[in-house]
């Protein structure tokens, strides 16, 4: 474990390094200070911890199990009558704690720790503009629904400037209900959007009824305050219950959600990479061999770069519907899992 958290701090020590390279112009230009970077990467450390993680655990297999075959361990071990399977449980039963952290740091840690960049990025670096997502929002609410808002107050929770429009279920181009409201509330108690100072109008071929409130409740609109803030995050900024809810509400307004369903598994399925690396690095590092940690840390880089290529070209499949989000997100996993569980029974007992 020592190891892991060793080689997990020297990846995140380079990854945060090239990253300073590169944006130190834009820190000096907009006056940040010292502690002001350090809180930004502190904050940023937790997203880099999700993506070295399974390079850390396969480096430092590679490390442990090189070392103690060239101490001759290995081959004691083996002439004892323990097979390669018995001396990688020790390495399985560790990979499986750190995913099971990793998958609770996906969920807790990094979204917080994301949302806190994403307000440091937009107050100092100027790289989101301040509420852009709070004017002229467009909101598919239902197959047949549009729900526009001039401005919305994410405080408050009034929505200014809105109108809402029914079509017609056989003709999409016709319209047959509309509202036009001067402000729209949220009743947090029932749940339920309350149109204010509104206009009804009926469409019916020609025809054209109107009819006014002071006040209307519409329980016809699904989505909630929060799902407007949502608008502006990313998926990697929510946590499994706020994708989820997301890919409900984008799947009831008729958009593609294959994109979002291979994120939402991948957010599973990638700390279980942990787990994965270890049928390559325990079996590649198992025989006798001259070799330094540099050719360790090498392996390990040629691994993770063949892997993460596979994640792209697999997304890019997924993305696009020629292959289901679920098996999407694992094809990765799939791939060099079976891979490992042939490296690992070449291996000779």
């Amino acid at each position: 474990m020592s190891v892991i958290l060793f080689a997990a701090l020297v990846f995140a020590v380079i990854f945060i390094l090239v990253d300073l390279m590169e944006h130190l112009d834009d820190f000096i230009d907009n006056g940040m200070s010292i502690p002001l970077v350090a809180k930004y990467y502190l904050v940023f450390t937790p997203e880099i911890l999700k993506l070295i993680m399974p390079v850390a655990v396969l480096l430092a297999c590679l490390f442990v199990t090189g070392r103690m075959s060239n101490g001759n361990e290995i081959i004691i071990i083996k002439s004892s009558g323990i097979d390669i399977y018995r001396i990688l449980l020790p390495f399985l039963i560790v990979s499986i704690i750190i995913c099971g952290v990793m998958i609770y740091f996906n969920e807790w840690i990094v979204p917080k720790a994301n949302h806190e960049k994403f307000r440091l990025e937009k107050i100092y670096l100027q790289q989101h503009n301040e509420g852009w997502w709070k004017y002229n929002i467009f909101m598919l609410d239902s197959r047949n629904r549009i729900v526009t808002i001039g401005y919305f107050d994410d405080v408050t929770n009034i929505a200014s400037k809105v109108s809402v429009q029914e079509f017609s279920d056989t003709n999409m181009t016709y319209l047959v209900q509309r509202f036009d409201a001067q402000t729209m509330t949220y009743d947090t108690l029932s749940h339920v959007w309350v149109l204010k100072n509104v206009i009804e109008r009926d469409f019916d071929g020609p025809k054209e009824a109107f009819k006014s409130y002071t006040s209307l409740p519409l329980k016809r609109i699904s989505f909630k305050p929060l799902d407007l803030e949502q608008k502006a995050l990313n998926p990697n900024d929510m946590d499994y219950t706020q994708l989820k809810r997301f890919i409900e509400l984008q799947e009831n307004s008729g958009n593609d959600v294959n994109r979002y369903k291979v994120d939402y598994y991948s957010k599973v399925s990638f700390p279980f990479a942990a787990v994965v690396v270890i049928f390559f690095g325990v079996p590649l590092s198992a025989r006798k061999k001259r070799s330094g940690l540099a050719l360790e840390f090498g392996i390990s880089i040629l691994i993770s770069f063949v892997y993460i290529l596979l994640i792209k070209i697999s997304q890019v499949l997924g993305y696009d519907g020629i292959v289901s989000p679920l098996l999407t997100a694992w094809l990765a996993n799939i791939v060099f899992f079976a891979a490992g569980l042939y490296n690992t029974a070449k291996v000779e007992r």
